[in-house]
């Protein structure tokens, strides 16, 4: 599975953003598949992740009632509606994908290349 993520950009806090992610593959529905990101001077942490159906979300409690992850199985594409951003958020953002996709960066099997979000207070 290839991963290109897109969509970040510099948005001022409180506003949106939607990261999108398309997938190469055949197998690209037998992954879970999530987001993680990296911000300046930090490890990279777990964001969001959704099971192959689509039926089951984990978000991050810091993320949890601003973001939102859903994927198109029919598309390859997996995203991260993001709204209510604080300057906290920003980071580079990481999709991944995984057979058994958790929190941790050992559970991902695959990852995409990162895309900036930066937000400015």
């Amino acid at each position: 599975v290839q991963l290109q993520a897109s969509g970040g950009g510099l948005v001022q806090a409180g506003g949106s953003l939607r990261l999108s992610c398309a997938a190469s593959g055949r197998t690209f529905s037998s992954y879970a598949l999530g987001w993680f990101r990296q911000g300046p001077g930090k490890e990279r942490e777990f964001v969001a992740a959704i099971a192959r159906s689509g039926a089951g979300t984990d978000y991050a409690d810091s993320v949890k009632g601003r973001f939102t992850i859903s994927r198109d199985n029919a598309k390859n594409t997996i995203f991260l509606q993001m709204s209510t951003l604080e300057p906290e958020d920003t980071a580079v953002y990481y999709c991944a994908a995984g057979w058994r996709l958790g929190r941790r960066t050992s559970t991902v099997d695959y990852w995409g290349q990162g895309t900036l979000v930066t937000v400015s207070s």
